[in-house]
């Protein structure tokens, strides 16, 4: 991919996010809170550095706190509901777009499965994964 801009947004099109080159990381994640988040059985997740998304539209966001410090931001359009993307704008090193938010569906390769300790029975993982009990450290 290089330097090639891709884009995205969520479902009626009032956030939208352009970026450039390629992803950090790209799997899907299997935890108790992405199901919920997504209402799926995983959500599909490419890392990028903050300076490589420019990211518009109003969102509603979500930061749930977790019982080691850590905090999960998930950022869903105001007017549609659609989750996009991860991380606080301004605020962090990096964002997490969701794939499935993708205008191209092929630039998502994922390498990973993180959480695979709670992925339901019923979702079944691409083979080839780098597999993951947890967080990858």
């Amino acid at each position: 991919m290089g330097d090639a801009i891709w884009t995205g947004g969520c479902l009626c099109g009032a956030v939208r996010y352009e970026a450039r080159g390629e992803p950090v990381f790209m799997g899907y994640c299997f935890c108790a809170d992405c199901r919920k988040a997504s209402g799926s059985g995983f959500i599909p997740f490419m890392g990028v550095p903050s300076g490589a998304v420019k990211i518009t539209g109003t969102v509603i966001v979500h930061t749930l706190k977790h019982a080691d410090g850590r905090e999960a931001v998930r950022n869903a359009c105001a007017a549609c509901g659609g989750l996009v993307y991860g991380g606080e704008v301004g605020k962090c090193d990096g964002h997490t777009i969701y794939a499935g938010s993708l205008d191209d569906p092929a630039v998502f390769k994922p390498s990973m499965a993180i959480f695979t300790r709670d992925k339901p029975d019923w979702v079944v993982v691409p083979p080839g994964l780098m597999l993951f009990e947890g967080l990858p450290s």
